[in-house]
């Protein structure tokens, strides 16, 4: 049975799931009409999700809170206006940036999310999800990929009504574990998310998977470094201080 005080908070998209689906979408859709003006499908998909997470923070950090997925649509046709197509909304259709979007509501789990939770608990653990994303979408990840995780651990910025990476973020949800004997844990695959955690009071873990460089010469140092889920489930568990 879990420890009341031991948990480990998850960013899910990125870290527990991958963007595969969504490049796969990409290449079946707009890949021979990208790769004719020499823009890669995948590097095309790539800016326009960082271009979603930059006005999405920038948003949140002036005041104004807007949902990703609303976000990200309204720049579908910007980011090809930047990747240097001359008439975007010739190129493409509001049908297609439909397409795309409903792909990335189906993304994927990564391998060895269940087996990395399994360890966690094993070790008194309770496992928690932060997200900038929607919450019923993110959980789906999830649900989909047959991995449980309880609705009353499940966070999502839209409840807050701010985004990562604001350090209140991460102070909401270490608020909920009491201060005294507390293990808290933020794990990503993205070094801002979990250098941020790490600067409120967490213990940070970066999985490689996505961004394979750490850049740690900017973001700092983290307690702990994997290169897969269940490894970095071993190092937690593991670690000492």
């Amino acid at each position: 049975m879990a420890s009341s005080n031991k948990h480990v908070v998850f960013d899910v998209v990125g870290t527990l799931v991958d963007y595969e689906s969504f490049y796969e979408a990409l290449e079946s859709r707009l890949g021979p009409q990208l790769r004719a003006q020499s823009i890669g499908p995948r590097v095309f998909g790539y800016a326009w999700m960082e271009a979603g997470e930059k006005e999405y923070t920038y948003l949140s950090m002036s005041g104004k809170y807007v949902v990703y997925s609303d976000v990200s649509r309204a720049i579908f046709y910007r980011t090809l206006w930047q990747a240097g197509i001359a008439d975007p909304r010739t190129f493409a259709t509001d049908d297609d940036r439909d397409f795309l979007l409903a792909a990335y509501r189906g993304l994927r789990l990564r391998p060895g999310v269940a087996e990395c939770f399994r360890k966690l608990r094993d070790a008194g653990y309770t496992v928690w999800a932060l997200t900038s994303g929607d919450a019923a979408r993110v959980a789906g990840y999830l649900a989909n990929g047959g991995v449980d995780l309880p609705p009353e651990n499940f966070v999502s910025c839209d409840s807050i009504g701010v985004g990562k990476p604001a350090p209140a973020v991460y102070e909401h949800v270490l608020q909920k574990f009491p201060a005294e004997g507390r293990d808290a844990w933020f794990a990503a695959g993205h070094m801002w998310d979990a250098s941020a955690a790490r600067r409120t009071g967490f213990k940070g873990a970066w999985v490689s998977l996505w961004e394979k460089e750490s850049c740690s010469d900017i973001f700092g140092d983290m307690d702990v470094v994997a290169d897969s889920l269940p490894e970095m489930a071993d190092r937690i568990v593991a670690f000492k201080v």
